[in-house]
C-alpha cells in the first residue's frame, strides 16, 4: 500500500533568521521544555528520506511552517517567499518520486500571491498552497484575497488551511489566567488553534465564498478541525438564518472540504469522519517532523476499512486531488 502524506513540513534556517523580527509577540507554539525539531525541518535530503522509510511513507507533500510568514510586510514578503518556493522546487527535483510541494504565498500582497501561485503550479509543478491562519487579522473571505482564490480555482488546485495561534485578544479572553505553559498549549495545539481554524473554515462558508468560487477546494487537518463532529448542529442552526446562501451550510463543507488526520492516529475520529464525509474526502498526513510516529502506517493498515477505502485514504485521493502520478505511472 502506497502512502502519501500531505501535511509535512520544512524550514530554511537563514529564512527563519531573516523573518524573526516579524514574529508575533507571543511567538506561537513555544512552551517551556519543547524542542523544535530544527534539524529534521531543515533536512530535505537523505535524513528526511530515511525518516519516511522508517514510518512507511512513500511520498511527502511539503509546506513551509513559521508563524512569522503571514505577518511579513508586502515589500519583503514577495522575494523571501519566492526563495522558499525555489528551494523547495530544487529539493523536489532531486527526489521527484518522494517529494512534492504546496506553495507558500505572500498574502500581504494578494496580487503578487496570485502570481506566485500561478508560477509555482505552472512552472514548478506544485500541487496547491498552504495558508497558515488569518492574514493581518483577516479571514480568506475578505475581498482583498479574491485574486488568490480566483487563481486557485482557475488552476484547479486546493488550499490547505493550516492552524495558527488565535489573535492575542482571543488568547487573553479565553486562555489566560493559567500557568504560562498551560496557556501556551491550550491556546494552540491543545485546543485553540484547532477551534480557530474551524471557525475560519465556517466563516468562508457563511461569507458565501463557495457560491462565488464554486470550484474551489480546501483541505483541513486534524480530522476537520472539529467541524465533522458538530456538522449536524451547525447545519441545523445556521442554515435557517444563512438565507443569503444558495445551499445548506453542510453541503458546502461536504463538497468543498477534504480532511487529513495530521498525525492524530486514534480510531474514533477516523470512524466519525468516515461516516460524515465519506472515504473520498479523506487524505493522509503525519505532520512530520512534529509527529514522528512509526505507527503511522500500522494505524491505516489496521483500521477497520474496506480495501478500497484504505487505498483511497492512503494515496488514491491525494493522487486525484493533487494530480500526483500513481505508483503505476511513476
Amino acid at each position: 500500500m502506497r502512502i502519501i502524506a500531505i501535511e509535512e513540513h520544512f524550514q530554511i534556517a537563514e529564512i527563519n533568521r531573516a523573518v524573526a523580527k516579524w514574529l508575533p509577540a507571543r511567538g506561537g507554539f513555544r512552551p517551556v521544555g519543547y524542542r523544535q525539531p530544527e534539524s529534521e525541518l531543515e533536512d530535505l535530503g537523505a535524513g528526511r528520506l530515511r525518516a519516511m522509510d522508517s514510518m512507511g511513507v512513500d511520498m511527502q507533500v511539503l509546506s513551509y511552517t513559521t508563524v512569522a510568514l503571514p505577518a511579513l510586510p508586502a515589500a519583503e514578503a514577495v522575494s523571501i517567499i519566492q526563495e522558499i518556493n525555489d528551494r523547495l522546487a530544487a529539493a523536489i527535483q532531486a527526489h521527484p518520486e518522494r517529494l512534492a510541494g504546496f506553495a507558500t504565498l505572500p498574502l500581504t500582497a494578494p496580487e503578487a500571491a496570485a502570481r506566485e501561485l500561478e508560477r509555482t503550479v505552472s512552472r514548478l509543478g506544485f500541487k496547491g498552497a498552504m495558508i497558515n491562519g488569518r492574514v493581518e487579522g483577516l479571514f480568506l473571505d475578505d475581498p482583498r484575497f479574491r485574486p488568490v482564490l480566483e487563481a486557485a480555482e482557475a488552476l484547479d488546485v486546493p488550499i490547505y488551511l493550516h492552524p495558527a495561534p488565535p489573535p492575542d485578544s482571543v488568547i487573553d479572553a479565553c486562555y489566560a489566567g493559567l500557568p504560562p505553559n498551560v496557556t501556551t498549549v491550550f491556546a494552540t495545539a491543545g485546543w485553540g488553534w484547532h477551534l480557530e481554524t474551524g471557525i475560519h473554515a465556517l466563516h468562508l462558508i457563511l461569507a458565501g465564498l463557495f457560491d462565488r468560487h464554486p470550484r474551489l477546494k480546501m483541505i483541513l487537518g486534524h480530522w476537520g478541525e472539529m467541524i465533522p463532529f458538530y456538522l449536524g448542529r451547525v447545519n441545523q442552526t445556521l442554515t435557517p438564518v444563512a438565507t443569503h446562501l444558495q445551499r445548506p451550510v453542510a453541503d458546502y463543507f461536504l463538497e468543498h472540504f477534504y480532511v487529513t488526520p495530521s498525525g492524530m492516529f486514534t480510531l474514533p475520529p477516523l470512524l466519525l469522519t468516515l461516516q460524515i464525509m465519506g472515504a473520498d474526502h479523506i487524505l493522509y498526513a503525519v505532520d512530520y517532523p512534529y509527529i514522528q510516529d512509526r505507527q503511522a502506517r500500522a494505524f491505516l493498515e489496521q483500521a477497520p476499512l474496506s480495501p478500497a477505502d484504505r487505498e483511497k485514504i492512503a494515496h488514491g485521493n491525494a493522487e486525484r486531488l493533487l494530480k500526483l502520478k500513481s505508483a503505476a505511472q511513476a
